[in-house]
C-alpha cells in the first residue's frame, strides 16, 4: 500500500535525495559531542583534586550529567517532532557552545556547583542532539543496513572520545599541579586549587568556538528533513500504535540503561585506576594516555562493527562483545599490574558496537512510533548517573572490586543480544520479513 502524502516509509529513504553531505556534516556533530561528553572523564580525576572529593562525590559530575538525559530527552522529542531534525541540530550545538562558556565563571568562582551546572546545560543540549542524530541517520538509509550505517557514524563519535583525553590531558591536567602529581590522590593548596580551576577555562572556550563554527556549517548543507515529512500523517497514525506491543524496544531501554552505567563508571574511574600503585603507579596525565587507547578501542571497534554487520546479525556480535568484556572486567578484578591495566582498557574494543547495535535493535520495526522509540531509548543513556553508585562502591571496598558492577551490567547486555532483542513478526516491514 503507498504511503499517504507527506510521509516517509522508515527504512525507504527517497532515492532522488542525496544524503552523503547531511552523513558527513552529522559525523563531525557525532564527534563533538563524543568530545565533549569523554572529556568529563578527565574533569572526574581533575576536580576531584582540586575540590578534595571522594570517589562518590566526583561522580556526581557524571551523575548530573547524565541526570540531563532523563529530565530532557522526552521534551527534546516533542522539540524535534515540532522543529524537525536540522533545526533541533542547530539548537542543540548552540546550547553546547553556551554551556561550555559558563565554565569559565565556574573556574573562576572555583565552584563545583557552577561546575555542576554547567554539566547539566552541556547535558541537556546534547541529549537534542542525540534525539535528533541517531534516528536521523538509522532511518535515511534501508533498514536492513541501519545497524552497519549509525555503527559508522557512531565510530566518528569515537573519535572525538578518543581525541579528547589527549585534549584533556595535555590542556587540563598537564597544566595542573594536581595532574602532574605523582601516583594517588595529593594535597593541594589553596593557591594550587585555584590555579588548578583555572585550567579549565581554555579548553572550553575553544570548544565553544568550534560549536559555533560548526552550527553554522550545519545552518549551510542541506539535510533532507525527514520530520517534516512524516509530521502530519504519522501524527495521527501513532494514535493507533503502541510501543509496549514491541518487545525488543521494552526490553532495549533498559539495556540502553545498564550498559550506561558500565560504560561511564569504568571511563570516569579509568585514570584513577591506572594511577593505583599496585596498577599502574603513574600520574594523572601520565594515565590519561591510556584513556586514550580505552576510547581509541571502542573507535576501532565501531569502524569493524560497521563492515562486520554487513554480513553478521547485530545480535551475534552484541553477544559476543559483552561476553568478551565480562571475562576481561573480571579478569581486571582478580589480578594487579598490567594485566589488570590492559584488561580494563581493552573492554573499550568491547563496548564498541554496544550502544548503536542496541539502540538500532531497539528500533527495529517501530515505523511511525520510531521518534517516540528513540526518545525513551536516548532517555535511557541517563543510566551513567548510576556511575555514581561505582563511586559509593569504590569508597567502601576499593576501586578495584568496585568493577564487579560493570561485570554485572554485561550480564544484561548478553539477555537482550540473545533473547530480548527479538522482534515479533508483525512489527517486522515486509521487506525485513521476507529477507
Amino acid at each position: 500500500m503507498a504511503a499517504p502524502v507527506g510521509t516517509v516509509v522508515v527504512g525507504r529513504p527517497n532515492t532522488s535525495e542525496r544524503y552523503g553531505a547531511a552523513l558527513a556534516v552529522l559525523a563531525t556533530v557525532f564527534f563533538m559531542w563524543g568530545f565533549a561528553t569523554v572529556l568529563n572523564d578527565i574533569l572526574v580525576p581533575h576536580l576531584k583534586a582540586v575540590f578534595s572529593l571522594n570517589y562518590g562525590q566526583s561522580l556526581l559530575i557524571q551523575f548530573v550529567f547524565y541526570l540531563g538525559y532523563l529530565l530532557m530527552s522526552l521534551p527534546a522529542a516533542k522539540l524535534l517532532e515540532r522543529i524537525g531534525y536540522k533545526p533541533s541540530i542547530i539548537f542543540g550545538l548552540l546550547g553546547m557552545a553556551v554551556s561550555a562558556l559558563l565554565f569559565v565563571p565556574a573556574a573562576a568562582f572555583a565552584s563545583f556547583g557552577v561546575f555542576l551546572i554547567a554539566l547539566f546545560f552541556l547535558a541537556s543540549a546534547i541529549t537534542l542532539l542525540q534525539v535528533a542524530a541517531n534516528p536521523y541517520v538509522a532511518v535515511i538509509g534501508p533498514a536492513t543496513t541501519a545497524s552497519s550505517r549509525l555503527n559508522l557514524v557512531q565510530a566518528f563519535n569515537s573519535a572525538g572520545t578518543t581525541v579528547a583525553p589527549v585534549f584533556g590531558g595535555i590542556l587540563i591536567l598537564g597544566r595542573s599541579a594536581g595532574g602532574t602529581a605523582g601516583p594517588g590522590d595529593v594535597a593541594l593548596t589553596s593557591a594550587q586549587r585555584a590555579a588548578d580551576a583555572q585550567a579549565v577555562e581554555l579548553p572550553y572556550v575553544l570548544i565553544a568556538v568550534v560549536l559555533v563554527a560548526l552550527s553554522l556549517l550545519v545552518w549551510r548543507v542541506r539535510m533532507p528533513d525527514l520530520a517534516a515529512e512524516n509530521r502530519r500523517a504519522a501524527r495521527e497514525e501513532r494514535k493507533r500504535h503502541s510501543l509496549w506491543h514491541h518487545p525488543n524496544l521494552v526490553w532495549g531501554v533498559p539495556a540502553i540503561f545498564i550498559y550506561l552505567i558500565a560504560e561511564i563508571g569504568i571511563g570516569s574511574t579509568l585514570v584513577n585506576f591506572i594511577s593505583l600503585p599496585q596498577i599502574g603507579a603513574m600520574s594523572h596525565a601520565e594515565a590519561a594516555n591510556y584513556l586514550t587507547l580505552f576510547w581509541g578501542g571502542a573507535m576501532a571497534g565501531r569502524f569493524l562493527g560497521a563492515w562486520a554487520m554487513r554480513r553478521v546479525s547485530g545480535e551475534r556480535v552484541l553477544a559476543l562483545v559483552s561476553i568478551g568484556a565480562l571475562v576481561l572486567t573480571l579478569t581486571a578484578v582478580g589480578t594487579q599490574g598490567p594485566l589488570a591495566m590492559w584488561c580494563l582498557i581493552a573492554v573499550g574494543l568491547c563496548h564498541s558496537v554496544m550502544f548503536p547495535t542496541i539502540f538500532t535493535l531497539g528500533i527495529r520495526g517501530l515505523g511511525p512510533l520510531t521518534e517516540e522509540g528513540s526518545g525513551l531509548l536516548i532517555m535511557a543513556i541517563a543510566g551513567g548517573a548510576l556511575s555514581a553508585l561505582q563511586g559509593v562502591i569504590a569508597d567502601r571496598v576499593g576501586l578495584q572490586l568496585s568493577y564487579l558492577l560493570p561485570a554485572a551490567c554485561y550480564v544484561y547486555v548478553l539477555f537482550y543480544a540473545l533473547w530480548g532483542s527479538r522482534v515479533r513478526g508483525e512489527a517486522l516491514p515486509k521487506e525485513e520479513l521476507t529477507t
